[in-house]
This record gives C-alpha cells, sequence and structure tokens, in this order.
C-alpha cells in the first residue's frame, strides 16, 4: 500500500494501520450484508401499504426490546471477541431460516414471512451497525476517533455499494430470496475480523502520553459486567446521554416521515416489484457512492476544522430544506435526490461525528447505553414518528403538509447539536486532564 498516498487521505500512525484497515474491512462486510437485503425490506414495506407499515414498525419494536435486554445480558458474562462474533454468527443463522421460508413457504404464508422479514432486517441492521460502532468506541480513542473513523466509514460505504450492486443487478434473475446467502457470506467474515483484531495496536502511548500497561489491554479484553438494565438507567441519569437521545429521536422521526413519504411515492409510481426493489437498489447505490467520497475527501477534515457540534448541526441542515423542498414539489425524483442527500450526509459526516461523542465514556456505557440509545430509543422514535404520519394522515394532511410538519423539528435538532457537540468537547477536556493528572 502506497503509504504516502494514505497519508493524504487519513491522518493515520504506523501502529495504527494495521487495526485501521481490519476496521476498514469490517465495516465493509457489515453494510455489505445489510445493503444486499435492505432494498428487499423497502419493497415489503412499499409493497404491503403506509397503513400496514405503522403496524409493522410496532412488530419492530416489540422485538427490539427484547433483543436489547438479551444483548445487555450477553454483553454483562462475555468478552468483545465472544459475544460480537456470537451476535453475527446468530443473524447469520436467520438469514438461513428466511432463506428456507421464502422458497418454501405456501403463497398465502408468503404474506407473514415478508411481515416477519422487514421486522427482522429493521432489528439486524440496527444491532449489526451499532455493535460495529461500539466495538470501534471501545478500542479507539477520542483522538484516534476523530481521525480515523471517516477512512473506517468509507470501507462501509463501498461494502454498501457492493451489496446494493448485487440485489440491484440480481434480483430479477435469482429473485429476493436466493440473495440471502450473500448477505450471510458478508456477515461472516465480520465476525472473522473481530476474532482477529489487534488488542495492542495502541499500546504503546496514551494521548496523555503514558505508557498503556499489559494489564490495561486484558481488562478491556474482560466482560464489561453490570446488569442488563445499566443501560436504560444510565441514560435517565446522565445529561450527556439524555442530549444523545434527544438527537437520536428527532434523527429517527423525521427519518420515518421521509421513509413513509418514500413508501407512498414509489408505490405510485412503481407497480412491478423487481423494478421497485432495483429502484431501491440504485438508491443506495447512489448514496454509499457519494458518501464513499465525501469521507474519503472531507470527513475527517470537517470534524477537525468546525467541531462536533458544527458537524452535527449540518444534518438537520440539510433535512430542513429538503422537507421545505418537498413541501414546494412532491415528486419522486426530487424526493429520491432528497433521499440520497440526506442518508449521505448522515453516513459521510453525521454518524463518524456522532461515534466520536461515545468515545467519552465507560465501556459499559459505550456497549449498553449506546446499544439502549442505538436500538431501542431509535425504534421507539420509529414508532412515534410511524403513528404520528398516521395521525396526519387521518386528519387530513397529505404529503406536502406532512413535509412542512417535519420543517420545525429539523430546527429543534439543530439546536441539540450544537448543545451536544459543546458538552463533548468539554467531557473530552475533563478526560484528557484527568488522564494527565494520574501517577
Amino acid at each position: 500500500m502506497p503509504w504516502r498516498f494514505l497519508a493524504k487521505i487519513v491522518e493515520c500512525k504506523p501502529e495504527e494501520r494495521r487495526a485501521l484497515f481490519l476496521a476498514f474491512f469490517f465495516n465493509f462486510a457489515v453494510l455489505g450484508s445489510y445493503y444486499v437485503v435492505k432494498p428487499i425490506r423497502d419493497d415489503i414495506g412499499a409493497a404491503n401499504g403506509v397503513e400496514k407499515l405503522s403496524w409493522m414498525f410496532t412488530g419492530t419494536m416489540i422485538v427490539m426490546i427484547i433483543a436489547n435486554a438479551l444483548f445487555a445480558a450477553i454483553v454483562s458474562r462475555m468478552s468483545r471477541r465472544r459475544f460480537i462474533p456470537l451476535a453475527y454468527h446468530f443473524f447469520v443463522f436467520n438469514l438461513a431460516l428466511f432463506y428456507f421460508a421464502m422458497r418454501l413457504a405456501s403463497p398465502a404464508a408468503q404474506f407473514w414471512v415478508g411481515v416477519a422479514f422487514f421486522t427482522w432486517v429493521s432489528v439486524f441492521n440496527v444491532f449489526v451497525v451499532t455493535v460495529f460502532w461500539a466495538f470501534m468506541t471501545d478500542v479507539f480513542t477520542t483522538n484516534q476517533g476523530k481521525r480515523l473513523f471517516g477512512f473506517i466509514s468509507v470501507g462501509g460505504q463501498l461494502g454498501g455499494i457492493l451489496g446494493a450492486l448485487i440485489t440491484g443487478s440480481l434480483v430479477k434473475k435469482v429473485g429476493a430470496g436466493n440473495l440471502l446467502m450473500a448477505s450471510a457470506v458478508l456477515l461472516e467474515a465480520a465476525a472473522f475480523f473481530v476474532r482477529i483484531f489487534p488488542a495492542d495496536f495502541h499500546s504503546r502511548k496514551t494521548e496523555s502520553g503514558d505508557d498503556v500497561q499489559p494489564s490495561t489491554i486484558a481488562k478491556d479484553e474482560q466482560p464489561v459486567g453490570g446488569g442488563i438494565v445499566a443501560g436504560f438507567s444510565h441514560v435517565i441519569r446522565s445529561p450527556y446521554l439524555l442530549l444523545i437521545t434527544a438527537f437520536m429521536f428527532l434523527y429517527a422521526i423525521t427519518t420515518t416521515f421521509l421513509y413513509f413519504q418514500q413508501a407512498d411515492l414509489s408505490a405510485q409510481t412503481f407497480h412491478d416489484r423487481a423494478a421497485r426493489t432495483a429502484f431501491f437498489a440504485h438508491i443506495d447505490i447512489w448514496v454509499n457512492s457519494l458518501t464513499a467520497l465525501i469521507q474519503i475527501f472531507f470527513t475527517g477534515r470537517l470534524i477537525k476544522w468546525f467541531g462536533i457540534g458544527a458537524t452535527l448541526a449540518f444534518l438537520p441542515v440539510l433535512s430542513m430544506i429538503g422537507f421545505i423542498s418537498i413541501g414546494w414539489m412532491p415528486v419522486i425524483g426530487l424526493l429520491a435526490a432528497f433521499q440520497v442527500a440526506r442518508r449521505a450526509g448522515n453516513f459521510a459526516i453525521t454518524r463518524p461525528a456522532r461515534e466520536v461523542l461515545f468515545t467519552v465514556l465507560s465501556r459499559e456505557d459505550k456497549y449498553k447505553a449506546k446499544s439502549f440509545i442505538d436500538t431501542f430509543i431509535y425504534r421507539l422514535s420509529d414508532q412515534i414518528g410511524a403513528w404520528s404520519y398516521a395521525l396526519l394522515h387521518w386528519l387530513g394532511l397529505g404529503l406536502v403538509q406532512i413535509s412542512w410538519v417535519a420543517v420545525p423539528l429539523t430546527a429543534i435538532w439543530g439546536v441539540v447539536a450544537v448543545w451536544l457537540g459543546r458538552r463533548q468537547n468539554a467531557l473530552s477536556q475533563a478526560k484528557a486532564t484527568s488522564a494527565w493528572r494520574q501517577p
């Protein structure tokens, strides 16, 4: 690898290179696996109609509550190198079950297989990505996260491009069910990268300049411990975690509004399901391609130049512009462009900056509180957004009017982003000062 060329893209120290590239390919496999099945899920949601989507989101939230409790229990008792591969193996087993269900179920049962698959993917995508980034915030420091997370995110976007290309080009030829095996192979690769990830790549020096002792490295590989409700209890007691929760809440509600608008317009535009699935896959290709370009050339620099708060505020501002545009001209082309810009902005800019927020937390909070926010809070917000959308429909508001309802939500979201950035900076400085004072 031409290291001089790499140095122009990412500020990486020699001892960090192996960890950086393993994280890059780990993310590639995780998002590649997800983006194979995402267009299939989106087609199921559009085919069932906006009315059924609200109930499907309710089922997703119920499953998420159970899954979050199980995850917290496993994290308390297993090391990260055991529970992360175990979680991925479990999802691979699920993919195999859906593969046989889609091939063998009767036509009457296919509806329920589709509902179950929609719910499962909505849980799967949040957990596999959350577990990946929890691992990243556990093994990388705050300073490393600011420098390296943007490049690591590129791996995920390239994986997303591959996954979407696989589905977009093959769904009409081999059918949706057969594509699940491609997703399973990529997820198995992700489990492999966890097992070979180095434990001591940044053990020479901490950010304060002190040597990291082997006992500290060994401690990081121990089970996190604590109770299964620690994520919830820590969130409600911490103003900082509550701010992150508010940020996630507003992000998820506006995302759900846009998702329902996409389902509504695409169902009106496309009547062939394979064509609709391919359309969703092509959106994913554009999203991941644009995201990768932004991450390579801008993400790390934006966080460095403008700080966490301003970087987090980018997506609320973009979303405000997008919803205003849809309010003026509700057509599928404009909505697709808004979807691409917003999702690319989230993956390329907001997501890396948001993950840096967790680097100042304890190990237990990095897994449990983060998982609680990224999974349960996210899906609860989805649920609130889904039923709010249905209520607004019932009150007689159409797609245009709902876009204008979303505009003030994006303004509040932007204010929360700025406050959150200031708080993270204060906690980061306090943590660095504390580490410097320790003998």
